[in-house]
């Protein structure tokens, strides 16, 4: 189960949606908004023997009226299929005279070998110039969906940078970067699999981090991440006092938590309470290190830098700063 939802998440969500979204308006506007109306169809659709049965008729007709005109319209309204019709009838008069057989073809041969008559062309449905629009307007509302997708992305984007205004995702990013990595071969371990910088700054409260952890072949082994477990107090932004980590493990049913605890949350009963369902509960300190196994992984994560908030709380209660290293090895043994 866990593979399948770490599958899930690389994904990519938004074209799979958008598409989703476009086949179901299609299906809208095509059977309900402007449904194909197929009218005004001549005879040249129908099956072989009930185009046998029309020039039967049509045969009949004439031995009434005789009119050569209407015979020969009704014999163009089954174009190409009206010879064989005919053919048929001679082998098989049934009920039929075979003299007014005979007469009706005469009567043809006579009109169409005179040029007094030209092979109907097959009826065009009227239904093209619907579907023709169907078409166009299902692509110009997903058009716009993306549009206005990107549109909003953008003005997000560009609208903060555009301000002046440094986020606190911005900030977080850039203290990531700058922030030095651990060299662990100089320490005497093989180098990790993956090592990743990632930072939580006072005011990103969607802050959830989740990397991809691959062999050099490209094979996927499983994930692993961080994100706010629990925040106290009330308003904006959120005062986050504890952080989840996690690690998942392709090769293992369980995925390993661990939950990264401030002074006061880990000294709090009821906020320790809550939250050791979710793994086992850790005090922060700076340049701690953290754990986590699984059946063929290891993820260790070290507190690289740790500040406070300072505002009306209790003392050391939530996190203005703090950068975490998460680096990857396979499980030996």
């Amino acid at each position: 189960m866990q593979f399948i939802v770490a599958l899930l998440k690389k994904l990519p969500i938004l074209p799979i949606v958008m598409l989703i979204a476009g086949l179901l308006l299609g299906l809208l506007f095509g059977y309900v908004i402007a449904p194909v109306k197929f009218v005004d169809a001549t005879p040249a659709y129908l099956r072989a023997d009930l185009q046998e049965d029309y020039l039967r008729m049509a045969i009949d007709s004439f031995r009434l009226n005789s009119d050569p005109n209407l015979a020969v319209q009704r014999w163009q309204n089954l174009g190409v299929g009206a010879q064989q019709a005919y053919s048929n009838i001679q082998a098989n008069p049934g009920t039929a005279d075979p003299a007014v057989v005979k007469a009706y073809g005469d009567v043809i041969t006579a009109v169409l070998s005179s040029g007094g008559g030209q092979p109907a062309p097959e009826t065009e449905i009227g239904s093209s110039s619907v579907m023709r629009t169907a078409v166009i307007g299902v692509g110009l509302i997903l058009l716009l969906g993306v549009l206005a997708a990107g549109g909003f992305y953008l003005f997000r984007l560009l609208g903060k940078r555009g301000s002046g205004e440094v986020t606190a995702v911005m900030q977080a990013s850039e203290i990531s970067r700058n922030a030095e990595k651990t060299n662990f071969e100089d320490l005497g371990l093989a180098p990790p699999i993956t090592q990743t910088m990632t930072t939580y700054v006072l005011g990103d409260d969607l802050y959830d981090e989740s990397f991809s952890i691959d062999t050099q072949a490209g094979e996927f082994m499983g994930e692993y991440g961080v994100g706010v477990s629990e925040a106290i107090g009330v308003g904006d932004p959120k005062k986050v006092t504890a952080l989840e980590i996690w690690l998942f493990d392709k090769n293992d049913i369980k995925t390993a938590t661990k939950v990264l605890m401030s002074h006061h949350a880990f000294n709090d009963p009821e906020i320790r309470a809550r939250l050791e369902r979710k793994g086992e509960l850790v005090v922060v300190e700076p340049q701690a290190q953290v754990l986590l196994e699984t059946a063929t992984l290891q993820l260790l994560a070290t507190v690289v830098d740790l500040e406070y908030g300072k505002g009306p709380m209790p003392s050391n209660s939530y996190f203005e700063r703090i950068t975490l290293e998460l680096a990857i090895w396979p499980r030996q043994g």
